[in-house]
């Protein structure tokens, strides 16, 4: 079997759901449905978000009901499967945050974070926007937006108040063998950080290759400066160790096959220096994405769940051919195996 056949590829549950719900057994047993139909498709794992909670809520409490979910998950035969976890940072729960107090509360959350990321997938990744609060955009006292040069000084201070979290959630993942992979989103769903550099700019004074990045296609093509930037970026993940998770995600947020990512600029830099899991991530017209992202495209109907649409594709149509698309990629962006020269006389000691 060659390389390529047996690289992970993971499916993303935003397809299904924002929250897994795992204090209702009857979700669960969707959930299962669900994950038994991708496997069978020959996903080798999933991408599951955690949900965030109100801020009174015990965060051990959440870490007991995700072990509860996965013993569920066990005892229905998917004991084998991989899982991820996608996470981000909310208002109240912001690392970068000028408040110790408050960075103390992201720290206990994204600590619970870990936890939940190790119970579901053991040796596994967390990744998400999870440096500064998703979505949460800066105003001046009088309600004007904060942008351009005077975003990027404002956030300055606050990647600075998020290093000594950072060095702590580290070291505390790292007992736990949980890779952190913070994930840089374009610039109309959140300020910071936007580009793969930045998150390493972030990264560079920080002691433990536990915490990386993640880069994302969608994200890549909406929001880099072009080619050679993620040429760039990309070696400088990979030598520093910090390349972390891959998310293959269409520029839309739709169906990967047949999308505008550019396989061909990506997986040749991607490729040689990459040997984790790839994510097929898909956001379906669910909420909150329907909104939250002004989807106007059809939902794709998951089974068991919607009522069929006929001329829509199904979510399992969808991750079928989202896989299909991605190993046929990835077959023909391979690295060409090394061919040994042929031996010569002087080689084998003939005349």
């Amino acid at each position: 079997m060659n390389a390529t056949a047996e690289r992970d590829v993971f499916f993303s549950f935003f397809m299904f759901t924002a929250d897994l719900k795992p204090e209702d057994p009857r979700y669960t047993k969707v959930l299962i449905t669900h994950l038994k139909a991708c496997a069978d498709l020959g996903y080798a794992g999933f991408d599951l978000h955690i949900a965030s909670r109100p801020p009174g809520v015990d965060h051990r409490l959440e870490v007991e009901s995700y072990a509860r979910l996965k013993e569920a998950f066990d005892g229905a035969g998917l004991g084998w499967l991989k899982f991820t976890t996608n996470v981000g940072t909310t208002r109240t729960f912001d690392p970068t945050s000028p408040y110790e107090e408050q960075r103390r509360q992201a720290l206990a959350y994204l600590k619970s974070r870990v936890d939940i990321t190790r119970v579901l997938g053991g040796d596994s990744i967390m990744s998400g926007p999870f440096l500064y609060p998703y979505g949460v955009f800066p105003v001046t006292d009088d309600g004007q937006g904060i942008w351009s040069d005077a975003l990027l000084d404002w956030m300055r201070p606050r990647y600075q108040a998020a290093r000594p979290v950072f060095e702590e959630l580290a070291t505390y993942a790292a007992q736990r063998g949980v890779k952190l992979a913070i994930e840089p989103v374009k610039n109309w769903e959140t300020p910071a950080p936007n580009a793969v550099s930045q998150v390493l700019d972030f990264l560079d004074d920080l002691g433990h290759a536990q915490c990386g990045a993640t880069i994302d296609t969608a994200q890549v093509v909406m929001e880099s400066q072009g080619p050679s930037v993620f040429r760039d970026d990309v070696a400088r993940a990979a030598r520093l160790g910090r390349l972390l998770y891959v998310h293959v995600s269409a520029p839309d947020r739709g169906a990967v096959h047949d999308s505008w990512i550019p396989w061909d600029v990506v997986l040749p830099v991607v490729e040689p220096r990459y040997r984790g899991p790839y994510l097929v991530e898909v956001f379906n017209a669910i909420p909150p994405f329907d909104s939250s992202m002004r989807m106007t495209r059809r939902r794709f109907w998951r089974p068991g769940e919607d009522d069929p649409v006929p001329g829509v594709d199904s979510a399992y149509d969808v991750a079928a051919a989202g896989l299909a698309e991605l190993r046929d990629q990835l077959a023909r962006h391979a690295p060409a195996p090394s061919i040994p020269a042929p031996l010569t006389a002087a080689h084998t000691g003939g005349a």
